[in-house]
């Protein structure tokens, strides 16, 4: 959530960022600067009516004391017409902060002045690219068939037990499946992030804390007699260990790590461009999650994203690096880099990670501050990126690493896994 003060301050400015987004905000931050005023106009003359009451209070007191009645009852008259004026103003108070508050929720992140401007992933910025194979092998099978050559992945029986997007994994599948969540999060232990079994489960205030809601509000599994949400990435919980907390300087950096399920309504369940592994509603995900100090949150937002880079090299997968465009960038992002690794058998690629700065967005809704060497309270810096999410990067190594005598493991993999081929 933007900060009023920097509304206040900056609202051309404001406005204009958020065009980067396509989001017009004109009408939108006029309203929150005028209801702005309001508000600081209501709060004044509630000072002003209390302080009154106050003064009156402390006279009425002397007045008795000093039996003049008549004069300390007009007084009295005077603070009961105040006090109904104090209800008028609260409620006044209250309702236009109200207001102020569901209009702030409304406005997006802005971004960075780095983002390049466009209105989708067409537009995107490519700024890495590792060599891919250039001659496709004739043999190759999409992953769904490879999955059912070699019975290691169920949608049929997901199907029956709970719904499309829910997969079985099985046999070597299970197999490869907790390989790669051992091999990610020893792989971020080893970077110095220390692990964290978070709930699957979160209340209103978490996910309202990070930015999930209102904006992904119908987006979510939503438990409604508990008033939880299932999470649809680890990030939700891992981050709201900070809400409400005031760190030190020196307890930065702050670096946790976490193996989740995750869950997304709104995965979709047709076309090809979300047939098998591609797109699911639960899936698997390690996500790493930095608390930064404000001045070196771009420093760190490159080495996480170099840190993924370097898990899909280990992996030898065929990979690229993407700079969101404005218009592909989330509510909540100020910079975003997107890692894609390149599916043979699709011949596409597919997003495995988005490492992310939010700057004080989520950490103004989080209220997750510090205090500096000065002593003065600020607001600290969240980031965060999957490390990786687990079923396209499946894909990827079935399709990428298949041969007519079956699929081979990545070598950094067979320990984890215990074999080397999948046949």
């Amino acid at each position: 959530m933007i900060q009023i003060q920097t509304i206040r301050e900056n609202p051309e400015e404001i406005i204009t960022q958020l065009k980067v987004k396509n989001f017009d905000a004109s009408h939108l931050i006029y309203s929150i600067i005028e209801l702005d005023k309001e508000i600081r106009s209501t709060k004044k003359l509630l000072d002003e009516n209390l302080a009154q009451q106050n003064k009156n209070a402390k006279e009425i007191g002397i007045l008795f004391k000093n039996k003049k009645a008549a004069e300390a009852n007009q007084l009295k008259e005077e603070s009961l017409k105040l006090k109904e004026e104090e209800k008028t103003l609260q409620l006044r108070l209250n309702e236009n902060s109200k207001e102020l508050d569901e209009k702030l929720v409304l406005l997006p992140n802005t971004p960075h002045k780095s983002v390049p401007a466009g209105k989708s992933a067409e537009d995107n910025q490519i700024i890495y690219n590792s060599e891919s194979q250039s001659v496709i092998p004739s043999f190759l099978l999409p992953h769904w068939e490879l999955i059912k050559k070699y019975d290691i992945i169920d949608f049929d029986l997901g199907n029956k037990i709970t719904g499309a997007g829910f997969p079985v994994y099985k046999n070597k599948g299970a197999k490869l499946q907790r390989a790669l969540v051992n091999f990610f999060l020893d792989s971020a232990i080893e970077e110095g992030y220390t692990e964290i079994e978070p709930p699957y489960l979160v209340n209103e205030d978490s996910a309202f804390a990070t930015g999930q809601l209102p904006d992904k509000d119908g987006q979510m599994y939503h438990a409604t007699i508990d008033n939880f949400y299932l999470i649809p990435t680890g990030e939700v919980p891992v981050t709201n260990i900070y809400r409400d907390i005031i760190l030190k300087e020196n307890d930065f950096p702050i670096k946790n790590c976490a193996y989740s399920a995750c869950f997304r309504r709104e995965a979709g369940s047709y076309g090809k461009d979300v047939r098998g592994l591609n797109r699911l509603h639960q899936f698997g995900k390690v996500e790493i999650v930095q608390i930064a100090h404000p001045d070196h949150s771009y420093q760190v937002l490159e080495e996480m994203k170099d840190y993924v880079a370097s898990l899909l090299r280990q992996l030898q997968l065929p990979f690229r690096i993407v700079k969101l465009c404005g218009g592909d960038l989330s509510f909540t992002s100020a910079l975003t880099y997107d890692l894609e690794v390149f599916s043979m058998a699709q011949e596409k690629w597919l997003e495995v990670s988005s490492v992310s700065n939010f700057e004080t967005f989520q950490a103004n809704r989080l209220k997750v501050r510090f205090k500096d060497s000065d002593g003065k309270i600020r607001l600290a810096h969240t980031l965060n990126g999957s490390a990786l999410a687990l079923p396209r990067i499946m894909a990827a190594l079935l399709e990428n690493n298949q041969t007519e005598e079956g699929i081979v493991i990545p070598e950094i993999l067979q320990p984890y896994t215990g074999f080397p081929i999948i046949n």
